[in-house]
């Protein structure tokens, strides 16, 4: 496969798209499209706030939508209710045209829940598994601890870590569907095998850098820093 084969794009709720939406600006979500160039067919992942705008972008770039990546369940990254406000997501992005919603199996009855679509809508997957989008694989690793489907993406050299990895932090396990000894386990293990030259690209702009190595993450992030889960548990549970 051609190494420019991949279109990708890093979208900042607030700034490029959903402008004038102030909860946009201060909750500070990503959204990621990722494409075939030959092909044209893109994934959406994590559409909030105004998903349409996020069709519209990719069709700027000639890009038919084909699926929706769903890191987890919370109403700022797929639309629901939060802080008394309605948040538009998969629910308005699956009404402008039918396509599959991907999580993990873990997370399904989370995003039924807090969103409204139909179970129907959503493909489960298991850990491990991929999805294609033209000729470019995505795999999807099951990351519990934010939540209990939490799922970060694989797409060549580009890791999609949603809340449950930030450049220096990582995601809250206080929350319905967090479990703070599954988070060491997932950050400590289940991420353990990507290599080190990966960019991570997470779900939020919470640090300075909008990406950075997984190398150079695990050398500075200090929830990475415990090297057992007393240790970790005692510091960020």
């Amino acid at each position: 496969m051609a190494p420019d084969r991949l279109l990708f794009r890093q979208l900042l709720a607030g700034r490029d798209f959903a402008i004038d939406d102030a909860m946009a600006r201060s909750m500070a979500n990503y959204s990621y499209l990722i494409a075939d160039r030959e092909t044209g067919e893109a994934l959406v992942v994590d559409p909030a706030y105004r998903p349409l705008e996020i069709l519209e972008l990719a069709g700027r770039e000639g890009l038919r939508v084909v699926g929706v990546v769903a890191t987890h369940y919370h109403p700022d990254h797929i639309g629901g209710s939060l802080a008394g406000r309605s948040i538009a997501g998969i629910v308005e992005l699956l009404g402008a045209g039918a396509v599959p919603v991907h999580a993990q199996e873990a997370e399904v009855s989370w995003i039924v829940a807090s969103t409204g679509v139909g179970a129907s809508d959503v493909v489960a997957h298991q850990p491990g598994e991929r999805i294609s989008v033209g000729a470019l694989e995505v795999t999807l690793i099951h990351a519990p601890g934010h939540s209990e489907g939490s799922q970060c993406l694989l797409v060549e050299d580009r890791l999609l870590t949603g809340d449950v990895l930030f450049l220096a932090g990582c995601g809250r396990t206080d929350l319905p569907g967090s479990d703070p000894a599954q988070m060491y386990e997932t950050l400590t293990r289940r991420l353990a095998a990507v290599p080190a030259s990966t960019w991570v690209y997470a779900g939020h702009a919470y640090d300075a850098a909008a990406t950075d190595t997984w190398a150079h993450v695990r050398e500075t992030n200090p929830v990475l820093a415990p090297t057992t889960p007393a240790q970790w548990l005692a510091a960020f549970a």
